[in-house]
């Protein structure tokens, strides 16, 4: 299955998708298609929750799938789906070359929902440009990077989504402060203080809790923590799956398999069941002894979500910008420039022993 492309009927170029617009855009004479919104039982499709369970046991094999010619980035490893008639790119995640004859046909599981692009490239290059000129001490390479003609790249990052129910026996303790009086002497006086203590008592109990939504990115080619920076997502902005939103970026194949992606959803969900244990214990300090939480009614989607990201290196080292598609909200890596970091010590230096010399003078 390759992927659809959508000719202008004006000049006959590849149209894309316009952020922000809900329409097909041609980038030379900006004629628009506008896409139709789907019906209503097809947005309900395309939002619906899967059974985990029923899918690892029956359905694995049966779903909906989508073959894709991929390339595999031979520096990162990152897996990008180039665009129809591109016979070279670069990796959006680190730059290195990408040959379009290397690609490999996968087949993956079909995202039902896609939140498309709101974010204009134009809006993306403004936050890239505000955020650069905040840093103290960047190096110029940074500060160049936005006016290079390809220093945005607008791409698809794929992730799950799981609800659950749970519930959680448990031990522990409760620790309640309690104040003792204390005499003590200082400079030959007798004196009283209060004390805190604290008592502890054993505590048990079980706990349900429901979670909506974890989100979990099926990327390993951008830092988790910039990716968790990027939420919150705005969900309720999904929309079927459809190839008009993907028209004219890329496309990231997952990496993070369904299974795998729950075990890194369960880890965040116990966060917030021992949060609920310590509520539950009470008092002022709380220890959790065991938990052992049983996960249930289990469902989840595989979506895309919308990056611009931009790449470049400078010292060895691939360094990332990102905005989020949807809210602009902004995360990246920065380096420093040493040279300026010495030049403004030195200038510190220089102006710390002017003021000396004249302090020396009066």
């Amino acid at each position: 299955m390759t992927t659809q492309t959508y000719p202008c009927t004006a000049c006959g170029a590849k149209l894309q998708f316009a952020p922000g617009q809900h329409a097909l855009q041609c980038p030379y004479c900006g004629a628009q298609n506008a896409i139709p919104e789907a019906d209503q039982a097809v947005q309900d499709t395309a939002v619906a929750e899967l059974d985990y369970q029923h899918f690892l046991d029956q359905a694995a094999g049966n779903e909906a799938t989508i073959e894709r010619q991929t390339v595999k980035c031979p520096a990162c490893g990152a897996q990008s789906q180039l665009p129809e008639h591109t016979t070279a790119d670069k990796c959006p995640f680190c730059t290195a070359p990408l040959i379009a004859s290397k690609a490999t046909s996968l087949r993956l599981i079909q995202p039902r929902a896609v939140a498309p692009f709101e974010i204009p490239e134009a809006d993306a290059r403004n936050r890239f440009r505000g955020w650069i000129d905040g840093l103290w001490f960047a190096p110029n390479a940074l500060k160049q990077a936005y006016r290079a003609a390809t220093g945005l790249k607008g791409l698809y990052l794929p992730y799950w989504t799981y609800d659950a129910n749970t519930d959680t026996p448990y031990t522990g303790e409760r620790g309640d402060y309690y104040y003792v009086t204390e005499t003590y002497t200082e400079n030959g006086v007798t004196k009283t203080r209060q004390v805190q203590r604290v008592r502890w008592s054993p505590a048990a109990g079980q706990v349900a809790v429901s979670f909506d939504d974890i989100t979990v990115p099926a990327s390993r080619s951008l830092p988790q923590d910039y990716l968790n920076g990027l939420e919150p997502w705005r969900l309720s902005g999904l929309k079927p799956y459809r190839e008009d939103y993907l028209a004219g970026f890329t496309v990231e194949a997952y990496q993070i398999g369904l299974q795998p992606g729950f075990e890194i959803a369960r880890g965040e969900m116990e966060g917030g069941i021992r949060n609920a244990i310590e509520r539950d214990i009470g008092g002022d300090l709380q220890r959790i002894h065991s938990m052992s939480p049983r996960y249930f009614d289990i469902t989840f989607k595989h979506i895309l979500l919308p990056v611009w990201l931009s790449s470049y290196q400078y010292g060895g080292k691939t360094w990332r910008f990102l905005v989020n598609g949807q809210t602009g909200e902004v995360q990246g890596e920065r380096p420093w420039s040493y040279w300026k970091i010495g030049f403004a010590v030195l200038g510190g230096l220089l102006v710390l022993l002017f003021v000396l010399m004249l302090l020396s003078e009066s």
